[in-house]
């Protein structure tokens, strides 16, 4: 079906409420001031190994830090600081999320997109990428493979911004996406939270997906640069406005979904100024809301079909940059998890678990209907960006296994009420990460018996064992129901939590 030009036109022009911007906002300016992030980075200048050792200290104790201490860090480039610093946001990531790496898939449901983005593939000029939207047939279809072959308990869904799938399109997804019911091997598998990757929308609208059981809801900003910005994004487009965005996840805080993640695409400006951003972004939300991002992302300027932006990037990140990155936001929004994708490669991916990363991808495929279409090539015509890292699910199981982290499905925090402000108080008094710990175990049973290739059951066998041996002694009292609990799904009971 071909939405006219003209209805596509009416549409956009209703997108944009300028009262959902004014009303969160103090005078003409917003709450990244370009100068300001700019003089705090140069003030910094090099820094004093006294006043980095004492905010570390401050991270430690799961305390945000603020843009001048964030700045500080930016400019560490002295060898044995840098190492306190990761040594630091390991144990700040263990503190609060013990040693569990959540994993998900991302869906792509529809590549239709009304914007221009100079380094997407989906944008609106690129007539060589093949458009689809997915039927309900079809997203059954995806997620009984994601859910009944892989065994993914988690989504991101992700949409192009288009009347085709508009608000009402999402909402029906996300229906029948939770709708799906698989038998495996020893149980059944099911997909429990469904995060959205959307476009900004209106509050009456996020309200609406609110009810329909959204997980966490993502808006990146792309870049917070606000000249960069407009030069990326074309001011004829609704993306092109930048304040709609960013005072996106005020609107959803306003419409009652308190689980909200923020990004980047670092690349498109000074890395150094998107961490500040991303500072800024986060102390925003805390200050108006009391609750900060659930997640941040990071992921980096690739490839793209018929984009060119990639090859000419002034401010492309290199490796070692990204890694400070990463390592510079655990320490400066400590409670957040801490999102990398396939995007990077299986090298980058497994070192930035040590530095503080708790979720990650596999098995992902990214062009619409990818899943289905069974095919172990990328798509080029349609794919929104290349990616890095085509492992299976099993594959980086095993992988984080053998490292000693134990792969966590657990969705039981959402379902008990547990989120926004709730789990950040509980994730800065370092018991999130503990009482989860048990749920980490159940579900990971779960999936070993269920999914895992042999290889991959030997050595989560090994892990569960040394988890389950640090709960009798830490957790003696609550061991006993977490026990039975255990022997139940080990006899083929699904879906049991703490």
């Amino acid at each position: 079906m071909t939405v006219p030009s003209g209805q596509i036109d009416n549409w956009i022009k209703r997108r944009i409420r300028d009262e959902e911007i004014t009303k969160y906002r103090k005078g003409d300016t917003d709450f990244i001031p370009d100068d300001e992030i700019a003089e705090k980075i140069q003030a910094a200048g090099r820094p004093d190994p006294k006043h980095v050792q004492d905010i570390l200290a401050k991270s430690l104790e799961i305390k945000n830090l603020t843009p001048d201490e964030t700045a500080v860090l930016l400019n560490v480039n002295d060898p044995r600081l840098l190492e306190e610093m990761k040594a630091a946001a390991l144990k700040i990531k263990k503190k609060v999320y013990d040693n569990r790496i959540v994993t998900f898939a991302p869906l792509y449901l529809g590549n239709y997109c009304v914007n221009n983005c100079l380094y997407c593939g989906f944008k609106r000029d690129n007539v060589t990428a093949q458009r689809r939207v997915l039927t309900p047939e079809e997203i059954r279809g995806e997620t009984e493979i994601l859910a009944g072959q892989i065994g993914h308990k988690r989504l991101i869904v992700v949409y192009g911004e288009h009347p085709r799938n508009d608000i009402d399109y999402i909402m029906s997804s996300i229906k029948t996406i939770y709708d799906v019911k698989v038998k495996t091997k020893n149980g059944y598998g099911n997909i429990r939270r469904v995060n959205v990757n959307a476009p900004p929308f209106a509050v009456e609208d996020l309200r609406s997906l609110h009810e329909v059981g959204l997980g966490t809801y993502q808006v990146f900003q792309e870049t917070y640069h606000h000249p960069t910005y407009a030069a990326v994004h074309p001011h004829d487009t609704i993306k092109g406005h930048y304040r709609w965005r960013l005072y996106c996840m005020h609107r959803a805080m306003e419409a009652g979904i308190d689980d909200v993640g923020i990004g980047v695409l670092f690349g498109l400006y000074d890395w150094r100024f998107e961490v500040m951003g991303l500072v800024y972004h986060a102390r925003e939300l805390e200050d108006k809301f009391g609750v900060g991002p659930h997640t941040v992302s990071f992921p980096r300027l690739e490839p793209a079909l018929n984009t060119r932006l990639e090859r000419h990037a002034r401010y492309k990140v290199s490796d070692e940059d990204f890694m400070k990155i990463i390592l510079v936001v655990r320490l400066a929004i400590p409670y957040t998890g801490m999102i990398l994708t396939a995007r990077e490669n299986a090298g980058i991916r497994k070192a930035a678990i040590e530095l503080g990363v708790t979720q990650t991808d596999a098995s992902t495929k990214i062009g619409v209907g990818g899943y289905s279409r069974g095919s172990e090539l990328q798509e080029e015509e349609r794919q929104q960006f290349i990616l890095g890292d085509t492992r299976s699910l099993d594959e980086v199981i095993r992988e984080l296994a053998q490292m000693g982290y134990i792969t966590s499905f657990c969705t039981a925090g959402y379902r008990c009420g547990r989120t926004g402000k709730c789990i950040m108080d509980l994730l800065r008094e370092g018991s999130e990460g503990k009482f989860c710990k048990l749920n980490a175990i159940l579900t990971f049973r779960e999936w070993l018996d269920d999914f895992a290739s042999e290889p991959t059951r030997l050595i989560g066998e090994q892990v569960i064992a040394k988890e389950i041996q640090e709960v009798r002694e830490k957790m003696p009292r609550i061991f006993p129901k977490f026990s039975e609990n255990y022997e139940k799904i080990k006899h083929g009971a699904r879906d049991i939590y703490m």
